[in-house]
């Protein structure tokens, strides 16, 4: 990894931590909840995506090195909550989709937000229980 990805990487992860606190807490914001694979307590993390049918779609701007993936490939069961209600499903990560085509179809502010500052894209599929 360039240093400056690795720099891109750090700048992004301090702002996040600070606001996924704010803005998880937001009645309307989309929010994935891992299992910590460590821990084994629920870890929340405000996400942009689009629930298609029976399926939830993300695009994580860091790929394998994002915490929730991380989490995902050790216990792909998950929580998403979206417009404030939780959905039960298994997550799914898809190196063989193409992210920048997947973010056209998601909400815009996410896919500005995540091309602009992502470094390693990862599409994430998340089946939803029905």
């Amino acid at each position: 990894m360039s240093r400056r990805t690795d720099l891109r990487f750090r700048a992004t992860t301090a702002v996040q931590r600070r606001l996924n606190p704010l803005l998880r807490r937001l009645p309307l914001q989309t929010v994935l909840e891992t299992t910590g694979r460590v821990s084994g307590l629920p870890r929340q993390t405000p996400v942009g995506g689009r629930r298609v049918g029976d399926s939830f779609w993300l695009v994580s701007e860091f790929g394998e090195r994002s915490q929730y993936v991380r989490n995902i490939k050790a216990d792909p069961r998950v929580r998403v909550r979206v417009r404030g209600r939780w959905h039960e499903g298994t997550a799914h990560l898809m190196p063989q989709d193409d992210p920048v085509a997947r973010l056209r179809a998601l909400p815009r502010v996410n896919g500005l937000g995540v091309r602009a500052l992502g470094t390693n894209l990862l599409t994430v599929r998340v089946d939803l229980d029905t």
